[in-house]
C-alpha cells in the first residue's frame, strides 16, 4: 500500500481535479483550527489560560484527525477492495510531487525570466522577502524549502504511517498544520501555540534526521555532490540551530 501511494502520488500529486473543489484535507484541518483559534484565542485571557485553550484546540484538532483516520482504518480493513481508501489517503497526505514541482518552477523562473523571476517564484514557497536576494540568495531559498518540507511533506508523514497507520499519519499533518499556524512566536501565538510548536518538535525529531541522512545518500550519489562532505557537514552544524531539527534537514 505504501508503494501504491507514493506511485500515485509521483503521478497525479495533490489530485487538483478533486481538490479544486471538495478542498485538501490539510485545508479542512486548518478550517478547524482557525475556527477554534477564533473563539478560544482572546487577547484579554491571561498567558496561562491562552496555554491552557491552546493546548485543548491542539488535542482537539489532532483527535478528530486521527479519529478519520482510525474511519479510514476500520473501513480498509473489511476486505482488500477497501484498501483503496487507505492508499489513497497516505498518497493526499504525502508532498513529494508538488514539492518537486514548486522546487523546480524556481530553476526554470530563474533561467527563463531572470533574477525577477526567480525572486518571484521562491516567494511562493518561502516565507522570507525575496526582493533583496540576488540568483544564489533565491537558489539558497529554494534548496533549504525544498529540504525543510522534504521532512515535514515526506519523510514524517510516512515515518508515521509506518508507525500507526491511517491514524498516525492523520495525527501528525494535524500537528503539522497547528504547527504552520499558531505555533509562532509573536504576542498572537506565543501562548496558545506552544503545545502545538513543542509537540511538533517531538513528532519530527526521528524524521528530521532520518530526511537528513537521505540527503546526504542523495548527494553521495550526485555527480557533482560529496555525501561525505554532506554528512560532516550535517552533524558539524545541525546543534547551531536554535530549532532542534531545522538543522538536520
Amino acid at each position: 500500500m505504501l508503494v501504491l501511494a507514493l506511485v500515485l502520488d509521483a503521478v497525479f500529486g495533490d489530485f487538483p481535479w478533486l481538490f479544486s473543489r471538495i478542498g485538501h484535507p490539510v485545508v479542512w484541518v486548518g478550517n478547524l483550527v482557525a475556527w477554534f483559534e477564533k473563539r478560544l484565542n482572546r487577547p484579554d485571557r491571561s498567558n496561562a489560560d491562552r496555554l491552557l485553550r491552546g493546548t485543548i484546540t491542539s488535542l482537539a484538532v489532532i483527535a478528530i484527525a486521527a479519529a478519520f483516520g482510525g474511519l479510514v482504518q476500520l473501513i480498509s480493513a473489511f476486505s482488500e477492495v477497501f484498501m483503496v481508501f487507505e492508499v489513497l489517503l497516505v498518497a493526499v497526505l504525502i508532498a513529494q510531487k508538488g514539492l518537486y514541482q514548486h522546487v523546480k518552477a524556481v530553476s526554470i523562473a530563474l533561467k527563463k525570466d531572470g533574477i525577477a523571476g526567480g525572486r518571484k517564484a521562491v516567494s511562493m514557497i518561502v516565507g522570507r522577502n525575496p526582493d533583496t536576494l540576488e540568483e544564489a540568495g533565491v537558489s539558497r531559498a529554494a534548496i533549504e524549502s525544498c529540504a525543510e518540507n522534504f521532512s515535514d511533506g515526506v519523510v514524517a508523514p510516512l515515518f508515521w504511517y509506518v508507525i500507526g497507520g491511517p491514524i498516525g499519519i492523520c495525527a501528525y499533518k494535524a500537528i503539522n498544520t497547528l504547527d504552520s499556524m499558531i505555533g509562532h512566536r509573536n504576542n498572537r501565538y506565543l501562548y496558545f501555540g506552544r503545545f502545538a510548536a513543542r509537540l511538533d518538535d517531538v513528532v519530527n525529531f526521528i524524521p528530521a534526521r532520518i530526511a537528513g541522512g537521505v540527503i546526504c545518500l542523495a548527494a553521495s550519489i550526485g555527480g557533482k555532490t560529496s555525501g561525505k562532505a554532506a554528512w560532516e557537514t550535517m552533524l558539524r552544524d545541525a546543534k547551531k540551530h536554535k530549532s532542534p531539527n531545522a538543522g538536520w534537514q
